[in-house]
């Protein structure tokens, strides 16, 4: 979590608004008068508690969240907003010290050296004869040229010291090759390479940027059969994916991410089309690992090898999975590492179930629509774990029966949803051959006072997704405002477009979060002077917060198209996108505040319809514009 997601979490939109605005409930959310213009008639002023943000629906037609709310109250710039809602929530603000600005000069020291030896195992490859039974080993598991240049696959060499002699031609100390993980030292204190006569994977974290190796034998009679880099300062195998660089991009649009065990696994179902899939360092997956998914989707499919080691890690993997889908908290084990039941499943967590003696890569060589399959019928972790614990045992013998009973009902009670729970509690019941009633009383006596969400009351309209939405807008912001900081001039051509359209021009108010507002306003500055180039001059006046930030942005839009003309659709798609939500949502509150001022016997406000006609107008104005966009991309 970030300084700022913290900051947010900590403090209640609904208690800080408060302290200068008096606020009626409403529903689920509060309205009162907007603090921000003369406003005594109609309570125009809106704060949603569940997605912590703001709105005025009336002169100001402006929102956000705690950080600017506070700034336009107070009158601050972002960082002394910032400032302000730190201490009041008890969060440190950290800048970054001289020895971290030294760490990451090192750090790209190191990771400068990883790419050259990348670069160096793969010359290896192409023009040596050690090289050349590498690649037919890889040909041999069906990877073709263009996959293995893809992945930067490599040879190291069947030589003690061929990268040693290699970078210290280059100029690089012993120690440099310590700290980077390439060599080995011996007990005499002298140095030998680490990597000999194997196939070389590197390893680059979510960003690309090199992290470290990993090394399969060739030898048949060589141990171990992987090998990893060492840790380092820049390689941490928990806190890594294989591939992951490559399968962001696939992951969010399929909305699933598939998680194999090995290199070549990856490698093989990349080539083949299935690009949302990614690797752990081993067969055990890490809560970090899981974490850097989440960001992505929270769909995954498990797809670990069938043997009974790799069912062993698939339930270690299953319940590490859930605890870190469920919770902020340290993890709660049970004597058998299952996850305790004190928060309920919020991902898609499914198992897919290999043929037996075959792993990933020889299934989709084989046949890529089998491979699919798999896929398609993975199973809900509930039900794969069902069948793990039985497999190849007596269900008849009252232990079994018991033990299983005592591992799977902890997993069934954390479920939300009461008729999946139901439908589970009475798979289980068939699978064991137990009364049902006598599994709902033993469930009874384990599930804790955990809350379950409330439910609508009798006369209650049923919540609407608003988090969701929520979620949405935010990743469209995201995407939009990843894309003006890389390019800046591209305001000038939206405003045009938006003018075109008759829309108004692009303005902070497009964006909810304060953190990107403030960010646009310095987009905004950039393309204002002439000193330096707009995008050097937002990096250069990024707060240690916002760059944390924007860092994240750039790496949204890593690879976009980029012809100029694509890259201007792409932004005018998503801020249409933001002003058509936005707009209706403020046309839904403005009806909702009309249809409460009749209800309570009061006179149509003129106020209310004319919002609600200027807002229809500009909903016209910008399904039209969609409608051009739209067709010139699928142009």
């Amino acid at each position: 979590m970030s300084t700022i997601d913290e900051i947010k979490a900590r403090i209640d939109i609904v208690d800080l608004v408060s302290e200068y605005v008096q606020l009626k409930h409403s529903g689920k959310n509060y309205t009162g008068f907007c603090p921000f213009h003369p406003n005594t008639r109609t309570p125009s002023f809106v704060v949603f508690p569940s997605t912590g943000t703001w709105r005025c629906f009336g002169q100001c037609n402006e929102g956000g969240d705690i950080f600017s709310f506070t700034m336009k109250k107070q009158g601050w710039d972002f960082g002394e907003a910032l400032k302000y809602l730190a201490e009041r929530a008890g969060v440190q603000l950290k800048p970054q010290t001289p020895e971290q600005v030294e760490a990451e000069e090192e750090h790209a020291q190191l990771r400068a050296m990883l790419e050259e030896a990348a670069r160096f195992y793969r010359l290896q490859l192409r023009d040596t004869d050690g090289g050349k039974q590498a690649r037919e080993y890889l040909n041999q598991r069906g990877l073709n040229d263009e996959i293995i240049d893809a992945f930067w696959l490599g040879y190291a060499p069947n030589s003690w010291d061929a990268t040693i002699h290699y970078f210290k031609a280059r100029g690089n100390s012993e120690q440099q090759l310590r700290e980077v993980g390439l060599v080995s030292e011996r007990d005499d204190g002298t140095i030998y390479d680490k990597f000999r006569h194997r196939i070389m994977f590197p390893i680059r974290d979510s960003r690309g940027r090199m992290a470290g190796f990993g090394g399969r034998i060739l030898d048949p009679n060589d141990i171990p059969k992987f090998m990893n880099s060492p840790q380092t300062a820049v390689f941490d195998k928990s806190a890594l994916l294989y591939g992951l660089e490559r399968a962001r991009t696939p992951i969010r649009a399929l909305n699933q991410a598939v998680i194999v065990e090995g290199y070549l696994d990856v490698i093989a179902l990349h080539q083949a089309g299935f690009t949302n899939t990614v690797s752990p360092m081993g067969t055990a997956l890490t809560e970090h690992q899981l974490r850097m998914l989440k960001r992505l989707t929270q769909r995954f499919i498990l797809a670990l090898d069938p043997d009974s080691a790799g069912d062993k890690a698939t339930l270690r993997g299953l319940q590490l999975a859930r605890q870190t889908m469920d919770r902020e908290t340290e993890p709660v084990f049970d004597a058998r590492g299952l996850i305790a039941h004190e928060s309920r499943l919020q991902a898609d967590i499914r198992v897919s179930t290999l043929p037996e003696g075959m792993d990933p890569d020889e299934v989709v060589r084989r046949d890529p629509a089998e491979w699919q399959g798999i896929l398609d019928h993975a199973k809900p972790i509930v039900i794969h774990v069902m069948d793990t614990l039985v497999k190849d045992r007596d269900v008849n013998d009252p232990k079994t029966k018991s033990e299983v009973a005592s591992q799977v009902l902890p997993l069934i009670s954390e479920v939300a949803d009461p008729i999946e729970r139901e439908a589970y509690r009475q798979q289980l019941a068939r699978l064991i051959k137990v009364d049902e009633r006598l599994l709902a009383g033993a469930e009874r006596s384990r599930r804790s006072t955990h809350r379950r969400p409330r439910r609508a009351q009798p006369g209650e309209k049923e919540p609407t997704p608003e988090v969701n939405l929520q979620i949405g807008n935010t990743l469209l912001e995201a995407h939009c405002l990843g894309l003006l900081v890389r390019h800046p001039e591209l305001v000038f051509h939206v405003d045009r477009a938006l003018h075109e359209s008759r829309l108004t021009h692009l303005t902070r108010q497009d964006f909810e979060r304060a953190e990107y507002q403030a960010i646009f306003d310095l987009v905004k500055e950039s393309i204002a002077q002439d000193q330096m180039e707009p995008m050097n001059y937002v990096l250069n006046r990024l707060s240690l917060q916002l760059m944390e930030i924007v860092d994240s942005l750039l790496e949204r839009t890593e690879k976009m198209d980029p012809r100029e003309g694509r890259v201007l659709n792409d932004v005018m798609r998503a801020v249409l996108e933001i002003r058509r939500r936005q707009v209706s949502g403020i046309m839904d509150q403005l009806r909702y505040q009309m249809d409460e001022t009749i209800s309570s016997g009061g006179p149509r406000s003129k106020e209310l319809e004319e919002g609600i006609e200027k807002c229809a107008r500009s909903l016209r104005n910008i399904h039209l514009a969609q409608e051009r966009y739209t067709t010139a991309h699928k142009k």
